[in-house]
């Protein structure tokens, strides 16, 4: 029977456990698809731990929010797809009870999008830094051509995905790293200019990048005390979108700000089926004109899933997605 990773209890990467499993059929307006390779998340790894957002129900809990693979089954009703088709999971609502760690999940039909043809099945596994980047700056902020854009951990995944989405519109990304090494791989990555946080101070360095007007957007993927500084580098009626929670010390409210500030979940736009779509067609812009490339790191498969989770507690993959691939036993079914 197809494995899938579970866990029946919350804590360190020892929890999860492969298991096999009877293959699903898809429910109507669903379809099943035949995971070839999945990217490692901070959420999962939340879920994990039980420190997660959302409740997630115990015992034999799910994980995986992306991945890639061929349609396997279509359920009644499912249409604008046939099997075989390569697709990319755009979102997994449900990611504790059908995560993408597995070797077939089932999803709703609006729920998957073509693969781009130019992209390899291990770099198709990494949709959600995109669709996170593409989400905030382009659906909730507008980002338009010229604007200054203010990326904090732009040395993780979302974060090096937002310096090229910005890039793809014409928009100009400004990077913010903790360390001044990180600057020469920052620049090689899409930004304009970084600002290290070691060496410098942020308001003072934006003001310095943008003429003194202040960045037009910034895409906060911390959170925490630092979020004041921000604030203060955005020019007056500019947009923060607060997109990550990197810092776990509370926020404080961003209260007589002269700006547009905003707080965002992805599942807000991928869970809409006229925006995935307007999602999907970016990306395949981005891929065929080599504006958009994912980063991979670490490849494991699925039976080294506890070292893949090692791997990522470790912290050692700047900013590359940790993959796993998924190869289906001839006895699966």
């Amino acid at each position: 029977m197809p494995r899938v990773v579970v866990f029946d209890e919350f804590g360190g990467p020892e929890v999860m456990h492969v298991v096999e499993e009877p293959v699903v059929e898809p429910a109507a307006g669903e379809v099943r698809v035949r995971i070839e390779a999945f990217a490692l998340n901070p959420l999962d790894r939340m879920m994990r731990a039980g420190t997660s957002p959302a409740t997630v129900p115990l015992p034999h809990a799910r994980l995986g929010i992306e991945g890639t693979g061929v349609v396997d089954a279509l359920g009644p009703g499912a249409t604008g797809l046939e099997v075989g088709d390569p697709v990319v999971l755009a979102a997994v609502p449900d990611p504790s009870a059908r995560g993408s760690y597995a070797e077939y999940t089932t999803v709703p039909a609006s729920q998957v999008v073509a693969r781009p043809a130019g992209l390899a099945v291990t770099e198709a596994a990494v949709w959600v830094g995109y669709s996170t980047a593409y989400g905030a700056l382009v659906e909730k902020a507008g980002m338009r051509p010229g604007d200054h854009v203010l990326v904090t951990a732009a040395s993780g995944g979302v974060g090096r995905a937002a310096l090229q989405v910005a890039r793809q519109i014409g928009a100009v990304p400004l990077a913010v790293t903790r360390h001044t090494a990180n600057r020469d791989d920052l620049l090689a990555a899409g930004a304009a200019a970084v600002v290290a946080t070691d060496r410098a101070d942020v308001v003072e360095a934006v003001r310095h990048h943008t003429g003194g007007a202040g960045a037009d957007i910034v895409l906060d993927l911390v959170r925490g005390p630092g979020q004041q500084d921000l604030l203060r580098a955005a020019r007056p009626g500019g947009t923060l979108v607060a997109a990550g929670f990197l810092d776990p010390r509370p926020t404080p409210s961003p209260t007589g700000t002269p700006l547009r500030v905003f707080s965002y979940r992805s599942f807000e736009h991928t869970l809409d089926a006229v925006v995935v779509r307007r999602m999907a067609a970016f990306l395949n812009a981005g891929v065929r004109l080599g504006a958009l490339r994912p980063a991979v790191g670490e490849v494991f498969a699925l039976d080294d899933i506890v070292e893949a989770h090692r791997h990522l507690e470790r912290g050692l993959h700047a900013g590359k997605k940790i993959v796993v691939t998924v190869q289906e036993r001839r006895d699966a079914r």
